[in-house]
């Protein structure tokens, strides 16, 4: 099994109704507890905007703080899901379910396994 990064593309400056938002929340849910039933399900979490972000850099032992985000771009993630399934066709396949949930494109990224 490997573990895959769905990550919510959000577009920046929106908003949502809050009747659609509603419905995003219990299709989302539906989806959730379907990929719990199904065991693939591992950790999900949605994000402030980029706006909150703090950057965070390091050299020589000093610490330089910048505010906002790292980059300006006009979608940003919004929310994540891992989860672990057997290849990339099966990622793909619930990265669709997450996308018709939430209205959103899903980026898919296979997490590194390092040694072994």
């Amino acid at each position: 099994m490997t573990q895959y990064l769905l990550s919510n593309i959000t577009p920046t400056g929106g908003t949502i109704e809050p009747e659609r938002l509603q419905r995003i929340i219990e299709n989302v849910t539906a989806v959730t507890r379907e990929m719990q039933t199904a065991g693939v399900w591992v950790f999900a979490m949605g994000l402030s905007e980029p706006s909150s972000a703090t950057v965070v850099s390091s050299t020589d032992g000093t610490v330089t703080l910048a505010d906002g985000p790292f980059a300006e771009l006009k979608e940003y993630v919004g929310g994540f899901t891992v989860i672990d399934v057997a290849d990339l066709d099966a990622a793909i396949s619930w990265a669709g379910k997450v996308s018709e949930a939430t209205g959103l494109k899903i980026e898919v990224r296979p997490t590194p396994s390092f040694g072994g």
